[in-house]
């Protein structure tokens, strides 16, 4: 049991024990409870707090009515009244007990009190959620605040709320039916979601009513998120009985249990959990594992069409997992067919910042010069002598359409040279549409602008570049992969020199 409570702030995990009028009236007996459940919190490790309840009678209740044995909640406030020596013997056993003091007033005057008493906590009554004058005299106090919600509408529970936020007030909202008891169709457990989601800058509790043999909504308002639970508690003796929604101190146990094994399940929120080994181990023997199906030697860039993926997989293992156009493989060691592809024997170099880099320049190209470019049209990031070279060797196209005619808009960054090459089956168009193109055409040379077209003939040889960036577009009859011949021969060696992107706009 930990006890304590900055005066600041409610703390997570409190659980709040509402005695209410539980005391029967008689302080030696609210003095046992206190101590029975002292026992019993002693043997978890949440936060504890009791709670009481202060009215000033004498003006709470209207002269005419005093004394009035016919009106039930009358009758039950006067049968139990205490005076102030004895409600601070209570709050003396509370605090001896390690539980932090909670207390709601239910007028102005009990405000006061709560104060002097030295509680850590106010709570605020359902009833009282839009009692305004009670509301501007318990903001008056320092003291958190815990406000239940029990029956009031959402414009309601809005105004509160901006009325705390205003004053800088720290409290809790729970979620509660004032059902005494409350059904189990009546729990409306989901409202807890409702009031994460709308106020998703406000702790949410869980204030409870349903039956003391109850335990699983406790576990299910601690899988939506709930840290603060409050319960009515009493304690049956020969002289005393007990409602039907107060638990006994065996109830109680059985509820807390369910809580804690509700939390244990849970896990940790607002971060996402590390796997443990176990987990990772498991994993890792369901995972395909990447072999080699060529003898690989050192030095070798490791593409796609170099390996394939099978089961088992063994310590240290790539795997499938680990595979995608944004991880370049190496090999640093000489590796045979059907060996493994292992982190001691590759190297593993990451692109996706650099493509997420490039996509980005492409973009803001492309915004500046006014072109507008289909949502789902794919984007091809041509890196002829490797992504690292990329800004001096390198053009990105965009391909609008590909059928019996082809059209392509193609973005050449500031700097960038595409290497000079031919195609035997395509014969297309250039229109440049924005910035400085310089191309060459078997050789000869010429500067072109926007509004500029160049026919590139089959099998003509054409190179070019920007000094400061252009786009145009490229229509042409189809476009076949195997048709693009490049007169360096390490352009074409390199079959990984393409990054295809889809989803990039």
């Amino acid at each position: 049991m930990k006890t304590g409570v900055a005066s600041s702030q409610i703390p997570d995990w409190l659980f709040i024990f509402e005695m209410a009028n539980n005391h029967m009236g008689d302080v030696d007996h609210g003095v046992r409870l206190v101590s029975e459940f002292g026992s019993v919190a002693k043997d978890f490790d949440f936060r504890f707090a009791f709670k009481m309840q202060y009215r000033a009678l004498d003006t709470f209740i209207h002269p005419d009515y005093q004394g009035r044995d016919d009106i039930k909640y009358i009758k039950r406030f006067e049968e139990t009244r205490l005076s102030p020596r004895q409600t601070r013997k209570l709050v003396d056993a509370i605090r001896d007990n390690g539980f932090v003091p909670v207390c709601t007033p239910f007028d102005e005057e009990s405000v006061d009190r709560v104060v002097a008493d030295g509680f850590d906590i106010l709570k605020i009554a359902s009833c009282s959620l839009t009692d305004w004058p009670l509301l501007e005299k318990a903001v008056s106090s320092a003291l958190p605040m815990i406000v239940s919600t029990a029956g009031s509408t959402i414009e309601e529970i809005d105004n509160v709320v901006a009325f705390l936020k205003h004053r800088n007030r720290d409290f809790v909202l729970m979620h509660c039916v004032a059902e005494y008891p409350t059904s189990d169709d009546k729990l409306q457990l989901n409202q807890i979601d409702f009031l994460r989601q709308r106020y998703d800058d406000v702790r949410i509790g869980y204030s409870t009513h349903e039956r003391p043999t109850e335990t699983l909504p406790v576990a299910v308002a601690i899988g939506k998120g709930c840290t603060v639970f409050e319960k009515h508690v009493g304690l049956t003796t020969d002289r005393y009985g007990i409602n039907g929604y107060s638990a006994g101190p065996a109830q109680t146990r059985a509820w807390l249990e369910m809580a804690q094994t509700a939390r244990t399940i849970s896990g940790i929120s607002g971060e996402r959990s590390k796997a443990t080994p176990d987990e990772l181990g498991s994993l890792l023997s369901l995972r395909r594992g990447v072999f080699a199906d060529r003898d690989i030697k050192a030095g070798e860039r490791i593409g796609s069409g170099d390996v394939f993926m099978a089961i088992p997989t063994q310590e240290g293992h790539v795997t499938a997992n680990d595979w995608s156009k944004y991880s370049h493989y190496y090999a640093i060691a000489d590796i045979r067919k059907n060996d493994p592809i292992l982190v001691s024997n590759s190297r593993r170099e990451e692109v996706r910042e650099k493509v997420f880099d490039i996509v980005q320049r492409v973009k803001s190209l492309l915004t500046q010069a006014n072109v507008v470019v289909p949502g789902q049209a794919e984007l091809e990031v041509s890196h002829h002598y490797g992504i690292d070279n990329f800004d001096e060797f390198g053009i990105t196209m965009i391909t609008v359409v590909n059928r019996e005619y082809c059209k392509k808009l193609i973005v050449v960054l500031p700097g960038q040279h595409h290497p000079e090459q031919y195609h035997n089956q395509k014969e297309e168009t250039f229109h440049v549409l924005y910035g400085d193109l310089d191309i060459t055409l078997d050789g000869e040379a010429r500067e072109c602008g926007p509004g500029d077209v160049i026919t590139v003939e089959r099998t003509v040889r054409h190179a070019f570049t920007s000094k400061t960036g252009a786009i145009f577009e490229e229509i042409s009859s189809t476009h076949h992969k195997d048709d693009s011949f490049y007169t360096d021969p390490k352009v074409g060696e390199n079959k990984q020199r393409k990054t295809l992107l889809t989803h990039w706009m």
